[in-house]
């Protein structure tokens, strides 16, 4: 038997009209000085004002960074960095979906630890806990509101690092349904299959435990029953509430059984291309999975059943099959592309995507190991 650890911030709130307890809890922790990061939509639409009026009736006062772009890069940690130096913050709070969290965990890790933020790419690389960080969720997704994973694009190599440390997890995580309501039916598609495959990649991981086996079959069932409703009607509030729900199993499962090869190679996709990250897994995910089969077809099994797929009567070879075409439908029938070529991924570019992720610390926990061959393989497939 082998050790295993469980990540989590120490407060997770969730349910409609929860940001106003979360501003009653930030108050409670002592800060006075908050640099707010987000993206210049939500900074447009108010959002950021309205949390930073909250915050000044509390006592607190926020400066509002909008720099962080949808695939965050070193150059915007380091322009939040000096904002918030600048500023004497002494905590941070994340606004809005994994762009704007991963970006506030880069500031929040170099504002205690120094350096680049490319000083910390792989596991564990910090030695001290980042500056306090309270992550306010707007989308159902990525979970980086309240996991140890932080994805910083390196603009000089065109790679996205992937940074996994313990001290990145932020103290506090906000969930409220509320602020999720009415966002665009492209990005609810995309970000809600992101939890979708967060879930599948750490139910088939080597590092899976029952607690991350309990979390990622719930969040495959709740995902299956509710990311339509969310999508055709971006103000059904039950179903904002339960994808809400999903990707924080979701993240509570990959935070800590991790992923595999789908975000291995999608964060290639996302750095060469900046392309948005919850299509390039979509998109991927059934063909690692294939891929994968080999060796994981009763996990696969559980996942089709776990979307509702009647797999009585099917071998294990057959139910993960089943557990492909589940997912191939829900991804039609939300719109995500079904290919790589549409987004203006070029063949002659695949042995540099797949050699780069071959180096993404994602792919160490797949169940099938890979050859530089047999990923260029899987990206040709999904062309």
């Amino acid at each position: 038997m082998t050790q295993s650890a469980f990540f989590i911030p120490s407060l997770n709130l969730m349910g409609a009209d929860c940001l106003a307890t979360a501003v009653s809890t930030v108050q409670s922790y002592g800060f006075k000085r908050a640099l707010i990061v987000t993206d210049a939509v939500l900074n447009k639409l108010g959002v950021a004002a309205h949390v930073a009026g909250l915050l000044a009736e509390v006592g607190i006062t926020a400066t509002i960074f909008d720099g962080a772009q949808p695939n965050p890069t070193v150059g915007n940690v380091e322009a939040g960095l000096a904002l918030l130096k600048a500023k004497g913050c002494d905590c941070v709070i994340s606004l809005g979906g994994g762009s704007p969290h991963d970006c506030a965990k880069g500031i929040a890790l170099c504002a205690t630890n120094g350096g680049s933020i490319r000083d910390y790419e792989g596991v564990d690389k910090s030695a001290k806990p980042q500056l306090p960080l309270i992550a306010i969720n707007t989308t159902a997704g990525t979970a980086s509101e309240m996991t140890r994973f932080c994805i910083i694009t390196d603009e000089a190599r065109h790679v996205k690092m992937a940074i996994v440390d313990r001290h990145v997890t932020p103290i506090l995580s906000v969930n409220d349904p509320v602020l999720m309501l009415g966002k665009p039916s492209g990005l609810t598609a995309a970000t809600g299959m992101d939890a979708l495959t967060h879930a599948v990649e750490a139910y088939v991981s080597i590092a899976a435990t029952p607690i991350t086996d309990a979390c990622a079959l719930q969040a495959v069932k709740l995902v299956a029953a509710n990311l339509r409703k969310a999508v055709a009607n971006g103000k059904d509030l039950a179903a904002r509430d339960q994808m809400a729900y999903a990707q924080f199993l979701a993240g509570m499962a990959f935070n800590n059984a991790s992923l595999g090869f789908v975000h291995a190679m999608a964060h290639q996709l996302g750095g060469f291309y900046d392309l948005p990250h919850g299509v390039c897994n979509a998109i991927l995910l059934p063909h690692v999975e294939s891929f994968n089969a080999e060796v994981a077809a009763a996990r696969l099994g559980d996942v089709a059943t776990a979307m509702g797929v009647d797999t009585a009567g099917m071998d294990p070879a057959q139910a993960a099959q089943a557990a492909l075409a589940a997912i191939r439908a829900l991804s039609a029938d939300i719109g995500i592309p079904d290919g790589l070529t549409g987004l203006g991924v070029k063949e002659a570019d695949i042995p540099t995507l797949a050699q780069n992720a071959l180096k993404d610390a994602c792919g160490l926990t797949n169940p099938r190991p890979a050859s530089q061959a047999e990923i260029e393989g899987i990206f040709r497939a999904a062309l």
